[in-house]
């Protein structure tokens, strides 16, 4: 019993700071890049290559000057169009790469402007249905509990 206790000791797990979100330190670079909103896979292996990091080096290993490097280049990223996140951006018109609590933002103002015009993926939004052209026959039946006719009633 004593020997399986000595076999399961628990490491020390530092959590690091990066662009607003803690991040696990025993996750590797690539891993814990994507657990920011608005980093994909894609755009966090750019990242690692651009910057010259090792994907699979820990995040707790990472240097002060590597963390501020990173978050300065996800801040202002130095990449292709197709990587970013918001291309041809509605208000200005150039291709922007959000993160975070702006990113829920701008999709929010995004679905209430579809929403204040009546187009057709607004009114999709507003009745909660599904926007991209789903079959709804058998998916995405939802609040069907208030008409009082689900199962089977008791005496």
């Amino acid at each position: 019993m004593e020997k399986d206790k000595r076999n399961h000791e628990e490491k020390e797990v530092t959590l690091i700071r990066i662009l607003g979100k803690d991040l696990p330190g025993d996750k590797k670079l690539l891993v814990g890049l994507t657990k920011i909103k608005g980093i994909s896979w894609a755009f966090a292996s750019a990242i690692c290559k651009i910057l010259g990091l090792d994907k699979n080096k820990q995040i707790q290993d990472l240097e002060t000057e590597e963390t501020e490097k990173l978050e300065e280049f996800v801040k202002n990223p130095k990449i292709p169009a197709f990587l970013k996140n918001r291309q041809k951006d509605f208000d200005g018109g150039e291709d922007l790469h959000l993160q975070g609590s702006d990113l829920d933002l701008r999709k929010e103002f995004d679905v209430k402007r579809l929403k204040k015009i009546r187009s057709y993926r607004g009114n999709r939004h507003a009745l909660k249905l599904p926007v991209r052209g789903q079959r709804t026959k058998s998916n995405f039946r939802r609040n069907r509990k208030k008409s009082g006719a689900v199962g089977v009633k008791k005496k």
